[in-house]
């Protein structure tokens, strides 16, 4: 991934680059994500850990990362005589999209104040005025 913005502007992007711009997802997790839509119902994490041909604690290390960003949804299933297992879905894209529009208004808010203080801090032109007045 390019460090600077000027980098990420000029390079091409795909919708899924979200997951990582925003978050800081791998290619695991987005493999992850993609099986679990592809899905099209709840899995576990063997089944997933099957659709991504990795280990079981490897896609169970990509699960607890999607759920984390809200990116997924986790759901208790329990055997009539007893225990649970879980599974595993994604979290519906508009909730995704409104979070994800949320933390850019943020950033963004963030960044015109550090844009701010940059030109409080440095421009000159008010201290000419000032010692010239």
């Amino acid at each position: 991934m390019p460090d600077s913005m000027s980098e990420q502007l000029q390079q091409d992007m795909e919708c899924e680059g979200l997951l990582e711009c925003f978050h800081g997802l791998k290619q695991l997790d987005r493999e992850c994500f993609q099986a679990l839509v592809d899905a099209g119902e709840p899995v576990t994490v063997d089944e997933l850990a099957e659709a991504v041909n990795r280990e079981r604690s490897t896609a169970y290390r990509a699960v607890q990362r999607l759920l984390q960003t809200g990116f997924i949804q986790k759901e208790q299933v329990n055997y009539d005589q007893g225990g649970y297992y879980h599974v595993y879905s994604p979290t519906d894209p508009s909730q995704i999209t409104d979070e994800m529009q949320r933390m850019l208004n943020e950033w963004y808010a963030k960044m015109g104040q550090l844009i701010q203080d940059f030109e409080d801090k440095y421009d000159q032109t008010d201290a000419a005025v000032q010692v010239e007045g």
